[in-house]
């Protein structure tokens, strides 16, 4: 790499296809590269993907360091983390950025630890000091009631990044880069092995990637109140979430909660019907682009987080807004 490596990026490969936030670090990255006035990098793991080497320069990338190997199939904390120190080490870009998902949650701080840098999770916004050209991570704080900006010292600085808080640029095929390998590889025998996977069945949009979610409360009173979500949620091409309280009583599946302890999303739309938006809550969906509430209670907190609030009953609200949503589909 004869030009400096200013950002390189964890990529995440599912069945054969580039995960929706590698394509997102990649727009990121490609600003803040600009900023610095390097390149941006890939470092692409796994195996039997060197096929989608082109796809990321497409994207956004000037280089992609390929490690196809058999031992990679799987995401493995010691492989991966012994694989990504041995990249960035030889790579020595200025700001490593991965995905705060399952993956990027587990290999940031490993990663950090074995390279003695700061690390500043699930970031909604990145930016570059003018000055000190330090980065500058925008993450969500005391639950998602308020934004903090960190900076750190270390080399390289680095930040894991919320799903959907950045934009991908659109592809360019006819960019051009340079797909590179290591000059040496790690030793990647381990004593752990993956026993068994098992695979969350989703009908519909997936929650993470749907661009409207309808999230509901407590105060949906049980599981007929989702169900009129769900319908809602369809006309929609949506998905729908719940808060904690409505997953533990059994009224929609643990796999679809939304807020600190489950699921994070940030949609273009979020609804929030018949939940009082605590903290808890909000630190989940607090990256939605539009929040509109509903609620009978007009002291509730979520009042406070939203854009546009309704405040009623939903059993008289939802109904009348699923009808004019209908009719202007079918205009």
């Amino acid at each position: 790499m004869a030009s400096p490596l200013s950002v390189l990026i964890t990529a995440e490969v599912n069945e054969g296809n580039l995960s929706p936030i590698t394509l997102e670090l990649l727009g990121s990255a490609r600003d803040l590269a600009g900023k610095l006035g390097g390149q941006v990098g890939c470092a692409l793991l796994g195996s039997g993907v060197a096929d989608v080497a082109q796809q990321i320069i497409a994207h956004g990338a000037d280089h992609v360091v390929v490690i196809d190997v058999p031992a990679l199939q799987d995401y493995l904390s010691d492989t991966y983390t012994s694989v990504m120190e041995t990249v960035v080490r030889q790579t020595d870009p200025e700001i490593v950025l991965m995905g705060h998902t399952s993956m990027g949650r587990d290999l940031g701080p490993r990663l950090a630890f074995r390279l003695g840098a700061g690390l500043a999770t699930d970031c909604i916004e990145l930016d570059i000091d003018n000055s000190s050209k330090q980065l500058l991570a925008t993450r969500p704080v005391y639950g998602g009631n308020a934004r903090a900006t960190f900076a750190t010292d270390t080399h390289p600085q680095m930040a894991t990044v919320r799903s959907k808080a950045m934009t991908p640029l659109p592809p360019d095929p006819s960019r051009q880069g340079e797909t590179v390998t290591l000059s040496t590889m790690p030793d990647l025998t381990v004593g752990l092995t993956l026993s068994d996977r098992v695979k969350e069945e989703v009908k519909g949009v997936k929650l993470e990637d749907a661009p409207v979610v309808l999230g509901g409360g407590r105060g949906l009173g049980g599981p007929e109140g989702f169900q009129q979500l769900d319908d809602l949620a369809r006309a929609l091409k949506g998905a729908v979430g719940a808060t904690r309280a409505a997953c533990d009583n059994g009224w929609w599946p643990a796999s679809s909660q939304v807020g600190l302890t489950g699921k994070i999303v940030a949609p273009d739309l979020y609804i929030a019907i018949a939940l009082s938006g605590s903290s808890q809550h909000m630190a989940g969906c607090s990256g939605s682009k539009t929040i509109i509430a509903i609620n009978k209670d007009p002291e509730a907190n979520i009042f406070k987080e939203s854009q546009y609030g309704v405040v009623g009953d939903y059993r008289q609200v939802l109904p009348a807004f699923a009808k004019r949503v209908k009719d202007l589909l079918e205009k």
